[in-house]
């Protein structure tokens, strides 16, 4: 028996999902890129989430998980935190805050987005697999292109996993890259996520939140 971090015994988090794939044969596929309610629990004290005492289910099939273990992970997903709130964006960065000289990981220090809607959309309870790196083909090309042939992540899925998997597994995805997301702000230009690390050293470390902006009729030269 096992006690989640709301106070509520589960029989068995490795118990059978409604589908083929247990828990315990994910992560033995998965080996080290495999993240469910034991690694959550080692997110604590930094995140506690309220980890249900009904599993989902994974939607994933024994073949696609061998495909996908060297560069995915395989990460349960949470809504909430123990104390009742949403686990979004705005609330992670309330959590890990925007300066690294008083810890890390953090936010980058910005705060154009705090007025957003996608900032407060929460995680959805669900597994679902995450790139550790960009495709080198999708480099420098515009999302309206990648959208015609691949779907683009959330942004709270983005961060969600970047924070899990630095405190679980102390790795950093995206260290020096941005990726791409599938939420928009309210002018409906693409956000864009990661590269926690600047290589010039320019900028201090931080998770990044960006909006790429289109050009407008009212962008214009004087000389």
């Amino acid at each position: 028996m096992e006690r989640n971090t709301s106070g509520r015994l589960n029989d068995d988090f490795r118990q059978l999902t409604n589908c083929d794939m247990t828990i315990e044969r994910a992560k033995e596929i998965m080996g080290e890129k495999f993240i469910g309610p034991d690694e959550l629990h080692k997110c604590a004290p930094s995140l506690l989430f309220d980890i249900p005492a009904d599993i989902p289910s994974i939607p994933y099939d024994e073949e696609k998980l061998i495909e996908s273990k060297e560069h995915y992970y395989l990460i349960l997903g949470v809504s909430k935190f123990t104390d009742g709130k949403d686990v979004n964006c705005r609330n992670l960065k309330l959590i890990f805050g925007k300066d690294p000289d008083v810890s890390e990981p953090c936010f980058y220090n910005q705060d154009w987005y705090d007025q957003e809607e996608f900032i407060d959309n929460p995680m959805v309870t669900d597994w679902y697999l995450i790139r550790k790196s960009v495709f080198e083909e999708s480099r420098a090309v515009m999302p309206t292109e990648l959208m015609k042939t691949m779907s683009l992540p959330t942004a709270v899925r983005c961060t969600y996993s970047f924070f899990v998997i630095w405190l679980s597994k102390g790795e950093k995805l995206w260290y020096h890259d941005f990726v791409w997301c599938s939420d928009v702000d309210h002018n409906g230009d693409r956000i864009y996520v990661g590269k926690y690390h600047d290589v010039d050293g320019v900028n201090k470390n931080g998770f990044s939140i960006h909006r790429h902006l289109a050009i407008r009729s009212f962008y214009g030269a004087i000389d």
